[in-house]
């Protein structure tokens, strides 16, 4: 079993629970959806880079022949609220999501995107699990400052 992740919505950013004096163990599929998601995956060759710094993220530990960890939702920041913007939002989630089909931990994933509010990108996403069950996971609170 994984450590669990939970997101800290005011601050930001994932973190470990603790169960007592111990970390707390399970969630597997939420701890794999919460990476996936959340970190930042290197921009391809062709990506604009929002902060015109040239600098294409991405985690350290991504090695050469397997598939990159995380998402190119950070490539969004500075995107203008447009049907074009959800529909790489929707992209970049299928991509980051992609390898949990690959091996087998989710038979199919369903993926939808919407505009929450003014500038605020809001995303559920349901894991259909190869044993039948379902997850479902919304991210209504997550991205919010697109113009």
């Amino acid at each position: 079993m994984d450590i669990t992740t939970i997101w800290n919505t005011p601050d930001c950013h994932g973190d470990w629970q603790m169960n007592g004096a111990d970390l707390l163990s399970g969630n597997d599929l939420s701890t794999a959806i919460l990476i996936s998601v959340f970190t930042d995956r290197t921009a391809l060759a062709d990506d604009v880079i929002p902060d015109g710094t040239g600098d294409p993220r991405g985690w350290w530990g991504d090695v050469a022949d397997a598939p990159p960890i995380g998402s190119r939702l950070w490539l969004l920041s500075r995107a203008k609220q447009t049907d074009e913007t959800l529909r790489r939002a929707y992209d970049y989630l299928v991509e980051a999501l992609q390898w949990l089909i690959d091996d087998d931990v989710v038979a199919r994933f369903d993926v939808l995107v919407q505009w929450i509010r003014p500038s605020m990108l809001g995303a559920q996403i349901t894991a259909h699990r190869v044993d039948g069950t379902i997850t479902t996971t919304r991210f209504d609170w997550a991205w919010n400052g697109i113009t």
